[in-house]
């Protein structure tokens, strides 16, 4: 049986009209990856305006962990709002945020007794972070990473490393943030190889308070597990333990952005647990709320309690309707979690079979159902294949997959497919990735690899 079904040109002739209304009435500045118009979705499935059905490996960009209209999430939504929509929490406090705040709190691979703070999205989770970490270290300095996305708030986006589209012509951004190197091993600036390299990028932290930011004035440093937007770089264990340790050393805050990495993406309810990693702050969102309007700070008690009463918040944080929903989806994670590990498996394996053939395929990485290709020019000289990944996701939607990229230089492919995806629907949709590389490489696939 085929899940993918097409009967007009993609984009079809209602998304094509939809789209050009989108055009005239909403600024240029929201990107879109195809011009493809939903009109519903259920599982891993989606269908257009148009009536042509795709399988979706994107997952509204991490935030469809549970799928598509997953019945017990939409049947907790409708009951929250036959109670009430919404009370704010300043005037009357809504018992889905305490008892979402409680189980957050337990989940969290946080030390210690744990507190949770409500919010609307994942950049609002960011800046929140930076203020408690300011309060409770009395420290103003953050470091962050190389190719890092945090958000498109003012303090999200200096965070964020990427300058196109993120932050051109949008300063000045916010003082005392820093930058250090991540650890991009397939990109290693000093092209050595790990094990061997016993994790040397590490000591970027420590030769930082030499030469950047002094130590004793470092708030928090804020790490992706697992680089998002930035290329699905998976650091060695290693590393975070030496960050762990350096923080510690110097009475810095760690704080562990897990908005994408999150809710059982990589196998775990989050992906900080893959390396023995606790973070004194936990961030989550995306599909915390299959894809409501939902994020959370999570860290230790006495780091959240820091801020005056009133220091904190916002007229729609901890949502109702967001917290009911987000009950529904941490509910059903734990029979998921290996099924995130199971689909990664597949994925990967599929990609490295695909590499041997297609040498333009650079590396296959990532963690669990976090899998991503990075697409080069040649093998030897890793340059960037920007264009051709756009080529690639474009074959891709006209021919029944939604997928995404990622990266510096655009040139990573990623999937973030729901969790509930079938193995069937797995391997329909690989088959749409294989004949999408081979028709944008052509006969160049058959470089050497040397």
């Amino acid at each position: 049986m085929s899940h993918i079904r097409l009967q007009t040109a993609i984009p079809g002739p209602r998304s094509r009209e939809i789209m050009a209304r989108r055009d005239a009435a909403v600024p240029r500045g929201p990107f879109q990856f195809n011009p493809i118009v939903l009109a519903g979705g259920e599982g891993a499935v989606v269908w257009d305006v148009d009536g042509n059905r795709y399988l979706d490996f994107g997952g509204g960009l991490g935030c469809l962990n549970i799928g598509h209209a997953d019945p017990d999430v939409v049947a907790a939504v409708k009951a929250q709002a036959d109670r009430y929509l919404h009370t704010c929490f300043h005037v009357n406090v809504n018992e889905p945020y305490v008892e979402l705040a409680e189980t957050l709190a337990r989940l969290a691979p946080v030390p210690g007794p744990a507190k949770t703070l409500l919010v609307n999205s994942g950049a609002e989770a960011v800046e929140n972070a930076i203020k408690i970490a300011r309060h409770h270290t009395g420290r103003s300095a953050v470091i962050c990473f190389d190719h890092a996305f945090h958000g498109r708030t003012y303090g999200g986006m200096t965070l964020t490393s990427k300058i196109l589209p993120y932050k051109r012509g949008f300063g000045p951004f916010l003082p005392e943030v820093y930058r250090i190197p991540y650890a991009t091993c397939y990109r290693c600036p000093l092209d050595l190889a790990y094990p061997a390299c016993e994790a040397t990028c590490a000591g970027a932290l420590e030769q930082a308070f030499k030469t950047v930011v002094d130590a004793a004035d470092v708030a928090a440093i804020i790490v992706e597990p697992i680089l998002g937007e930035g290329g699905f770089y998976v650091p060695p264990p290693e590393w975070f333990h030496r960050l762990r340790e350096t923080c510690d050393k110097h009475g810095i805050l760690l704080i562990a952005d897990e908005i994408q990495t999150g809710i059982g993406r990589t196998g775990y309810m989050f992906a900080s647990e893959h390396f023995g990693l606790a973070p004194d702050l936990v961030l989550a969102a995306k599909s915390l709320a299959a894809g409501l309007p939902l994020g959370a700070v999570i860290g230790r008690a006495e780091i959240m309690d820091a801020p005056q009463v009133g220091g904190l918040g916002g007229t729609y944080g901890g949502s109702p309707i967001a917290c009911a929903a987000a009950l529904a989806v941490l509910g059903k994670m734990p029979g998921l979690l290996g099924r995130a590990e199971a689909i990664g498996n597949q994925v990967q394996a599929h990609f490295l079979i695909l590499r041997e053939r297609i040498p333009h395929i650079g590396d296959v990485r990532g963690l669990g159902a976090m899998i991503a290709i990075e697409l080069v020019k040649h093998p030897a000289t890793r340059e960037p294949a920007g264009d051709e990944a756009k080529a690639v996701i474009k074959w891709c939607y006209e021919h029944g997959v939604i997928t995404l990229s990622a990266g510096t230089h655009g040139n990573i492919i990623r999937t973030l497919m729901p969790l509930v995806m079938t193995d069937e629907q797995l391997v329909e949709g690989l088959s749409v990735y294989s004949g999408a590389l081979e028709a944008v490489f052509g006969s160049r696939a058959a470089v050497s690899a040397g």
